[in-house]
């Protein structure tokens, strides 16, 4: 395999059982084996990607002093912008040669949460950014509910299993600015060797190139979906749920030829994370005698905050 597989969500919506089912089989193995896909037929229309990229450039495009006041103290990077070098892979202590901007849930007023998530920071130089930025959240969310159905499907759950605990979840859109490289980076990548915290993420802007897939083998390998595509991947809190049937791949964006120094790179990943009260206890569906209990019960809030801290986001 030298690329991820491609599915298509048209299957899964179809009324015709036979295309459901092989939605079904094709993402959940893919899951098993490699953990990532691309997506064609997703909710985002090619008019709110267009639009969204250019609200997303206009905003990493403005002077630095006046991004820097949307940067809040005390939130813990979940809302507004995070400046470069800010965060690093668990494990490494240099700062990856990156700046980005959090959107966040914004629930239903009938959610009956049991944490209250900050409010979205609105920048006051761009009018569209914020309605824009939420817009995609929106169709992103919608997605991810889709492939959420069709992996509980495939786990031997309810397909709405994941539904109440996905809908209102605490999850992030991350446009994300790679700026030009301008010397010899000192042991920093655009983004380093990781897993994803969350259920899954949806990323917009893989074809930009430059995200690596690690395979079974130890191989690395580039994920380089068609420009209509979502790459979507398993994220630790979904590993864990299904006690490692389904794979939380370690990735990277790795820094381009010297030659492409000059050009930056955009990338949206939408972070899907439930509630913060779900439990990701190892689902009995996935224990067997061959694959024993291999995590200690604990909360998807517990799970973010211990996480969080590792990544140098939040202080302990």
């Amino acid at each position: 395999m030298n690329n991820i597989p491609s599915v298509d969500l048209a299957d899964f919506l179809s009324e015709d059982q036979k295309r459901k089912q092989k939605f079904v089989n094709e993402i959940g193995s893919a899951y098993e084996d490699i953990g990532f896909v691309s997506l064609k037929n997703h909710f985002l229309s090619d008019d709110l990607v267009e639009e969204l990229y250019k609200e997303v450039k206009s905003f990493f495009a403005l002077p630095l002093e006046i991004k820097e006041k949307y940067e809040i103290e005390g939130l813990g990077g979940q809302r507004g912008y995070i400046s470069f070098g800010k965060e690093h892979a668990k494990g490494k202590k240099e700062g990856d040669l990156k700046e980005f901007w959090h959107f966040g849930q914004e629930p239903a007023a009938d959610a009956k949460l049991i944490e209250e998530y900050p409010k979205n920071v609105q920048v006051k130089e761009l009018p569209d950014f914020n309605h824009t930025g939420m817009e995609a959240y929106r169709m992103l969310e919608k997605t991810g509910i889709y492939v959420l159905r069709a992996l509980a499907l495939y786990i031997g759950l309810d397909e709405f299993y994941f539904d109440h605990w996905a809908t209102n979840g605490n999850s992030i859109l991350r446009p994300i600015h790679y700026p030009p490289i301008t010397e010899e980076p000192k042991g920093a990548v655009r983004a380093g060797a990781h897993g994803d915290i969350n259920l899954i993420t949806l990323l917009m802007g893989a074809s930009a190139g430059g995200l690596q897939v690690l395979r079974k083998d130890g191989e690395w390998i580039d994920a380089i979906p068609n420009e209509d595509e979502l790459v979507i991947n398993v994220g630790d809190m979904l590993e864990r749920h299904t006690n490692n049937k389904l794979r939380s791949t370690i990735h990277r964006v790795i820094n381009p030829p010297r030659e492409e120094w000059g050009s930056p790179r955009y990338s949206i990943p939408f972070f899907m994370h439930p509630r913060s009260d779900m439990k990701l206890n190892c689902l009995p569906e996935c224990i067997d005698a061959e694959h024993e209990k291999a995590y200690d019960d604990i909360t998807a809030g517990e799970f973010l905050h211990q996480r969080l801290v590792e990544i140098g986001l939040i202080k302990k």
